[in-house]
Formats: structure tokens, C-alpha cells, sequence
């Protein structure tokens, strides 16, 4: 018999079925489920089992499905494979690693630049108490990031530093502390957007700083700033456009050239050079991009950065400069708001040493990635080809293709590479994308015409073994 509750449609013969679900308490003692109590919890499983045990109710008095196909241990069995999906729900809403295949090889989605196994050691061993805060020699507290002074020192002739948590926080940290309330002289062209929809012209707001635009969205000169500069200018300031580029009719000054003018007139010369770039990336082929020791050689103030595109550390704002700059930045309130926590100065530290032994390029995956040879990355692509061709059901073809630098960094620099292009059979490509994302070993890849590629330039030769554990597991069971 069917009966409607308002919209819904009941099926009143099956209502009786309702007192034989089995209750919470049978069904939590099932050994399929002691794992994911294991695992997740007890409380979380109860819950799940309840909004299962809703659904297996729901289900029961909407479906046609005669009564005598229906029993207490099909019932169980439906409410057991809810639970067991909500886990798995639960898994993919989880921070956990992924294989980076998408050939991007500063994802911002995936976490930008990988940490080197150096800085992971790091990470472990620094879990538990450190010298954050204090000297080891006197005893005596001292600033955080007191202990990459002497790095930045070496490396980049800072004479000062203060870390933050990401770039953005470190152009405002230092627009407040050192220009609030006046202005600050910047090229139309670069009052860039940063990503998230955070935009420049925000930050100067928030920050108190007056913005002072000069010049046109393609061309400023030296004469467009000095024609600015009046008893209210704090600052001329020189942001590198890194994650879009102007071509044809253009020019812009570096900062080369504004420092000197900003010093004739007696203000602070502001560089924001956005990847952190710490080695000549020229060298991979690639455009070259300024780093801290160009900026701080063209006697730049403060030079602002990120830790976590071609500097190839963790998430991080660095500001390096003139100590009598740098030091009130590091004392004005904002920077305990945005300071960073001990982990990331042990990824730091970590990063750096690799730099100051002159092994970065050996050790940083980021610039492991941008120095591989496309003929390596194309061996590597027929021995994982190799290995899948055994298996039924997959074709596989290596090919030679473009990727991208991304994650805010060298826009519209393409390198070579060689990916995998993979077929299974009665699998469309979305559906092998969702399954590698979804998988025992999650990979995000990218698709084209109706293959999936796996793009090797941004993925470690280390982690071959788990493009393959990944796709071994997307294939459907037979």
C-alpha cells in the first residue's frame, strides 16, 4: 500500500520492516566496522551509523522493493556499506599528501613548492621544544628568526630580517610600520593582484599608506616618479609583476634605478621582488627572475619575498633590508599578528643550510624539478610506460609537451616535459581523474583529448613508485 505524506510518497507496507533495522549498539560491534572505530573514532562512527541508519529508513518507505526481498541482515548490510562510504567521505575531506602530476610545478592548490627531505627531518625533529625565542649562547629571549640572520647574512648581504607568514602579510606589515598615513609612489602597472582577490590597492588601504599611482598600465619612467615625490611621500615602492606579464609597447624601472631616487629625496625604497628567488633560474632555461642579492645589491631598503615559490621552503613573508628599516618592522604590533610558528622556521633554517652548503639545486625539489632535462623526464616516462603495459585493460603513450612554472611565478614560461598519456578501457578520462584523486594514493592529473596525462616535470623521481600505485589502483576490479 502507498500512501503520500505531504509530497513524499510512503510505502506503508513496508513500515513494519522499520522495527527489524538493527540498532546502533549491534551494528557498531560488526568487526567490518572495529577499523574505522580504530581509525576515526568511536563517536564519529556512532554518528554515522545513525545518519545511515536515517538513510535505510528514508529508503524503506519510498521504495517499491517487495517485502519479502527485504530482511534484518540485508538491512544491516545496506546500513554497514553507508557507514563504510561515509568514511571514505570523510578521507577525501582530510589534509593528506598528493602526487602532483599536473605538470604545474608550483601548484598553489597542492601546497606550491615541495619541502626538501632536509627540511621534513626538520619538521619531526622540531616538533617538540626549540630555541624559538632564545639565545643558546647568552640564555636570554630574543626575536623570532634570530636564527637565519646569519644565512640571510651570507647568502643576500641582508643586514636584517623579520619572517612572516606569507608575502601579502609582509607587504602590509611593512607599509604600516614604516608609511601609515603617507604616501607611497607605485607604478600603475604593478598594483598587481595577488591571488584570492586580495589586490594591492586593499593592502595600502589597510594599511594606512596613501597609494600614489604613476605612469601608465604599460609604460612608467624615472621622471613619472620623481614628478610624484612631494613632502608627503614616505616611500617609492617596486612590486615585480610575477604572476602576469605586459608584452609589446612597455617599460618599467627596476629597482636599480628608483633607489637612487628614492635616496636623493630621503625616503625608503621598497622592493617586492614576489617568487623569492634565491638562484639565477636563467639557468633552467627559463626567464630570469630578480632575487634578494640583485635587489639588496641595487641598495633596495627592504626587499620583500615569498618562502614558498622559487625559494623552494615553506610558506613564509621574508623581508630583508637595512637594519634601521627592518628593525622597526619587527617591533611594530602587526608583526606578532602575522609572526610564524616554530615548524615553519625549521623548514626555513633547513632550506637555507642547503643553500649555504651550495647544494640547492641537488636537494630543493622545486629546483630539482626546473633542472630535470626533458630526456630524463622522457626515460622515466617509458620505464613507468614499461610497467603498465603489462596490465589488461591500459594503454599508455609518452609524449613531449608544455608545462608551467605556476604558482605565481614566471608568467607564461613554459618548459619542456614528457607525460604519460593513459587509457583505460570502459573508463572515460574524468572518471580515471576522479579515481586517482579519489584513491589509496591520491594524484591530481590533467586531461587531454580524453586521455589523462601524467606530467612528470612536476612530479619527484622518488615518487615514480606512487604514479604507479595509483594507477594500478584506479583500475576497475574484473
Amino acid at each position: 500500500m502507498v500512501r503520500f505524506e505531504g509530497t513524499r510518497e510512503v510505502n506503508t507496507s513496508h513500515q513494519e520492516l522499520l522495527r527489524t533495522l538493527p540498532p546502533v549498539g549491534e551494528l557498531i560491534e560488526d568487526e567490518r566496522l572495529a577499523g574505522l572505530v580504530a581509525e576515526s573514532g568511536r563517536e564519529a562512527v556512532v554518528e554515522w551509523t545513525r545518519v545511515s541508519l536515517d538513510d535505510a529508513r528514508a529508503w524503506l518507505l519510498s521504495t517499491a522493493t517487495d517485502e519479502d526481498d527485504v530482511s534484518r541482515e540485508s538491512l544491516g548490510e545496506l546500513v554497514i556499506a553507508g557507514v563504510i562510504r561515509q568514511f571514505e567521505l570523510a578521507g577525501l575531506r582530510r589534509f593528506e599528501r598528493v602526487v602532483n602530476a599536473t605538470g604545474v610545478v608550483l601548484h598553489t592548490g597542492l601546497g606550491r613548492s615541495p619541502l626538501s627531505s632536509a627540511a621534513r627531518d626538520a619538521l619531526d625533529e622540531l616538533g617538540g621544544a626549540g630555541n624559538v625565542e632564545v639565545d643558546l649562547e647568552t640564555g636570554e629571549r630574543r626575536y623570532r628568526g634570530h636564527q637565519l640572520q646569519a644565512a640571510w647574512q651570507a647568502l643576500c648581504g641582508a643586514e636584517d630580517s623579520v619572517v612572516v607568514n606569507n608575502n601579502a602579510a609582509a607587504t602590509l606589515l611593512t607599509l604600516q610600520a614604516l608609511c601609515a598615513g603617507r604616501e607611497v609612489v607605485i607604478s600603475r602597472g604593478q598594483l598587481i593582484e595577488i591571488g584570492g582577490s586580495f589586490r594591492l590597492p586593499e593592502i595600502f588601504k589597510l594599511s594606512g599608506a596613501v597609494l600614489r599611482e604613476v605612469g601608465t598600465t604599460n609604460r612608467t619612467t624615472v621622471a613619472d616618479y620623481a614628478a610624484a615625490i612631494s613632502p608627503e611621500t614616505a616611500a617609492i615602492m617596486h612590486v615585480h609583476t610575477s604572476n602576469y606579464k605586459v608584452v609589446g609597447f612597455t617599460d618599467s624601472p627596476g629597482i636599480d634605478l628608483l633607489a637612487p631616487l628614492a635616496h636623493e629625496h630621503g625616503l625608503v625604497a621598497i622592493d617586492d621582488i614576489g617568487s623569492g628567488a634565491m638562484v639565477d633560474v636563467s639557468r633552467f632555461g627559463l626567464p630570469s627572475e630578480p632575487t634578494f642579492s640583485d635587489s639588496l645589491a641595487s641598495d633596495a631598503d627592504v626587499v620583500l619575498g615569498s618562502g614558498d615559490k622559487l625559494l623552494g621552503g615553506p610558506q613564509a613573508g621574508i623581508i630583508l633590508g637595512k637594519s634601521r628599516y627592518v628593525e622597526p618592522i619587527r617591533q611594530f604590533p602587526l608583526a606578532r599578528a602575522v609572526r610564524v610558528g616554530k615548524l615553519t622556521l625549521a623548514a626555513l633554517t633547513a632550506t637555507l643550510d642547503s643553500y649555504r652548503r651550495g647544494e640547492a639545486i641537488a636537494e630543493i625539489p622545486v629546483l630539482r624539478l626546473l633542472a630535470a632535462s626533458e630526456t630524463e623526464l622522457a626515460d622515466r616516462a617509458n620505464v613507468l610506460k614499461t610497467e603498465l603495459d603489462q596490465l589488461t585493460g591500459v594503454a599508455t603513450e609518452v609524449l613531449r609537451e608544455k608545462a608551467l612554472v605556476g604558482g605565481g611565478s614566471l608568467p607564461g614560461a613554459e618548459m619542456p616535459t614528457a607525460v604519460l598519456a593513459v587509457q583505460l578501457d570502459g573508463v572515460s578520462a574524468d572518471d580515471l581523474a576522479l579515481s586517482l584523486r579519489t584513491g589509496p594514493v591520491r594524484m591530481f592529473t590533467r586531461i587531454q583529448h580524453d586521455r589523462v596525462l601524467v606530467d612528470l616535470r612536476s612530479v619527484l623521481a622518488e615518487e615514480d613508485p606512487l604514479v604507479i600505485q595509483a594507477l594500478i589502483a584506479a583500475i576497475p576490479s574484473t
